[in-house]
């Protein structure tokens, strides 16, 4: 099967509205999809709708920010129930920081004499309550200061940077319990973005289990065939479900369009072995 586990919308950082994220994955010839937008669950209805009439199946989802060691970790949340009240309050309570951190963030950024940015990537955002460092990163190119997203990130917005501000998400075992509690499978993406040491990084994967965590993203638009193969270890040796993700924004950002990721490596046990 064309398997794609997490993917972005307007709702979050995406580019596309759910419904148009659905068409362009079934062109693709994506046969499973899930709409994972960041501490938001919005989008669930329209996209679950739009993947019934497209004949595709559909998994509702959600990326959790959390704070782990001075690091935001990102952790997915495969087949949740929307509606649970602890998921709805928990993510609530994550996105309640949101426009603050926004707005210390453009008053940093002016310091350094880019001026308006809050305002600028709040008119790119397609959920206002949502505005985060990808939406002014777009700001910057748009406004021609910046030639790509991946050098404001660089310049302004990493760790360190001028435009950085550390903000406190949810906790480990808060995301992980908010997604067992919605009856979903809690999934580690991206491990190999994170920029942890090794034994923090085993410190991760030994709280995420601990907590009730159970897959890794082994395939990612971020990972490298090198990095594919290294959590494809840790997933062998935690005894860990395997998923395989584009981690789709949109065609202008995402360096693997949605439907088109590696396979997984054969030995491992498909997460969405759950699904199907």
């Amino acid at each position: 099967m064309n398997v794609d586990l997490h993917s972005h919308s307007t709702v979050s950082d995406g580019w596309l509205t759910p419904e148009a994220l659905v068409r362009r994955a079934h062109a693709n010839g994506v046969d499973l999809m899930a709409l994972t937008d960041h501490d938001e669950l919005g989008g669930i209805d329209a996209a679950a709708a739009e993947a019934a009439v497209c004949g595709i199946g559909f998994v509702p989802g959600v990326e959790v920010s959390v704070s782990f060691v001075g690091e935001t970790i990102h952790i997915v949340g495969l087949g949740v129930d929307r509606t649970e009240p602890g998921l709805v309050a928990g993510l609530q309570s994550v996105r309640a920081g949101r426009e603050a951190r926004a707005q210390r963030m453009s008053e940093a950024l002016e310091k350094v004499g880019i001026v308006g940015a809050f305002e600028g990537a709040r008119a790119l955002a397609g959920n206002p309550a949502m505005v985060g460092r990808a939406h002014f990163a777009r700001f910057l190119v748009a406004s021609g200061l910046m030639p790509d997203v991946r050098t404001v990130f660089d310049r302004y917005l990493a760790r360190g940077k001028p435009g950085f501000v550390p903000h406190e998400w949810a906790s480990l075992e808060d995301a992980v319990g908010w997604i067992r509690g919605a009856g979903g499978v809690a999934v580690v993406a991206h491990p190999a973005r994170y920029r942890l040491s090794g034994a923090d990084m085993s410190r991760l994967f030994e709280r995420f289990v601990a907590a009730g965590g159970e897959a890794v993203e082994v395939v990612s638009g971020a990972h490298s065939e090198a990095e594919m193969r290294r959590f494809a270890t840790v997933a062998r040796q935690r005894g860990l479900l395997a998923s395989q993700a584009s981690d789709f924004h949109g065609e202008q950002e995402s360096p693997v369009d949605i439907g088109r990721c590696n396979p997984l490596p054969p030995d491992l046990v498909p997460v969405w072995s759950r699904f199907v």
